[in-house]
Parts: structure tokens; sequence; C-alpha cells
């Protein structure tokens, strides 16, 4: 490979359905791009259609399918000097999005990225949730197994920032459950659906409200959850099932048994006996 010469790689953050949040400085990079790499290709066209932009742009796909093979093209044609515009369907790529393979290309190969800010998923449903927002993390999507997905939520069963994930319509329902167990039934959280489009749909209650409401109301569309995080020890949630969920997934997490329902005790403000005999009666 040459020396790159005025090759820039540039992240453009995409509405997340509404096309009027779009910014001015989405439209000109779309309108400046010799290269448009996009998750969805027909996504684009009806954005350019929306936003009433032009663009003489070379455009390809780039998703999780083709993101392995596809970097190395993308990375030959910023070292020719192009300017490559990376979107995806919505919100930040990289951001569990495609992208992120690029960036990281582009950097170790000394190639200039920059960023037209826009709309993300994240902020935008922290900030409706009304949970705090002062402190939080980004969890992105969790596990698709139970077993890797309930050893996940152990682990972070004493966070005490505010936590958001996404989540697929169809699994949903069961990573709800899975949090109402793991979390207490009482964690305040939101499901956040469809955000700036027309259905959009915010609902607010406790994990074990939004777990029932979301079996007997499925939700649709692309979804954020927003999770209150840990504020210390709550005899009310000490259920023998949510106790013995706890210990479960600390195991599974690898932790020995007798620390697992020392910790779990800890957690939930109630004697080490009670969380035995909840284990006790689980098995």
């Amino acid at each position: 490979m040459s020396t790159p010469t005025s090759g820039v790689l540039v992240l453009l953050g995409a509405p997340l359905g509404n096309p009027e949040d779009a910014s001015s400085r989405l439209r000109t990079e779309l309108g400046l791009a010799d290269v448009i790499a996009a998750e969805d290709t027909r996504r684009l066209r009806r954005l350019l259609s929306e936003l009433d932009v032009a663009t003489g742009a070379q455009v390809t796909s780039y998703f999780e399918a083709n993101e392995a093979g596809r970097t190395e093209t993308l990375i030959e044609q910023l070292y020719d000097g192009k300017r490559v515009a990376v979107i995806t369907d919505g919100g930040m790529p990289s951001v569990s999005d495609p992208g992120f393979r690029l960036v990281r290309a582009a950097i170790d190969a000394g190639i200039a990225v920059t960023c037209a800010p826009g709309a993300s998923a994240v902020t935008t449903a922290l900030a409706l949730s009304g949970m705090p927002c002062d402190r939080f993390c980004f969890e992105g999507f969790a596990p698709r197994k139970d077993g890797e997905r309930r050893r996940l939520f152990g682990e972070l069963a004493e966070e005490k920032r505010t936590m958001v994930f996404f989540e697929s319509p169809r699994r949903v329902a069961d990573t709800l459950q899975a949090m109402s167990e793991t979390f207490g039934a009482g964690r305040p959280a939101a499901l956040c659906r469809e955000l700036t489009k027309t259905h959009e749909e915010i609902r607010r209650g406790t994990l074990a409200e939004l777990a029932e409401g979301a079996e007997s109301d499925p939700p649709r569309g692309e979804i954020t959850l927003v999770i209150s995080g840990w504020t210390g020890p709550d005899a009310s949630e000490a259920t023998p099932e949510a106790m013995a969920a706890a210990v479960a997934a600390l195991e599974d997490a690898g932790t020995d048994r007798k620390t697992a329902m020392k910790e779990t005790a800890t957690r939930f403000g109630v004697p080490k006996r009670v969380v035995y005999d909840a284990v006790l009666s689980a098995d």
C-alpha cells in the first residue's frame, strides 16, 4: 500500500426514523462523499430522497455479513484519496452497528477519521426513560442464549449506573423476564420502541410489569431498554425465586456456590440461611 494522501473516513449519524432530525452536516457529507458504505443501500436511497440530496458517490453495501471482506476494499479506496462515508440504518456507526472494524483499520493505517454526529438511540431512550442520566453504561444486545444472558445479568446485578440495552422484539419478553428474576421484579425500567417514528412508545414500570406487558402485548420495531441501577439491599425483593436465580447466575459466571450464596445474601440484605433455603427449594 502507498502512503495515504487526502483520503478521510467519515462516520455519519443517521436519523433514527424521522428524517427531519438529519443535520445540515449530514446532508453536506452525503453530497461530498466519493464512496458511501451503507448498512442498507435501499434505506440510504430513501433517505437521500427524503433529504433531497443528490450524490455522485459510489454506493456499496456494508453490513454484518460482508463487513470483514469489504473493509479491505474501503481501506484501499481511502489510500487512493477517496472520501468514504459510512452510514447505518439509524444512529451512529460502530455502536452495535457496522463500522468499528473499518474505524480500527483506518486508525491503524494512519488514515484520518472524522464524524458527523447525529441521533443516538442510547441517549434518546435514556433521556425519555426518567432514569438517572448522570452516570450510565451501554451494554448493547444481551446474549441470545439463555445461560449466557443470565450470566451477564448476574454480573450486572449490583451495577449502580443506569443500564441501556438494545433488544430484538422476538427476544424482549424473555430478556425482561430474566432481568426481573436477576435484578429484582421491582427494579424500575423503561422499554422504548420505534424512537422518533410514527409509532414511538415508551413503557415505564417495574421489570415485572414490563415483562408481563411484553408477553401480553408484544412490542414491535426497534427496542431500547433502560434499567435503573442497583440502589442497595432490598429485602422486599428477596423472593425465593429471585434469590435462587441470583445464585444460579453467579454460579454460571464461575462463582462457587458458597460464595454465590454469601454474595446474594449481601445483595438482598437477608441472612445466608434464607438464601440457602431458597436454593434448596429450587434444586
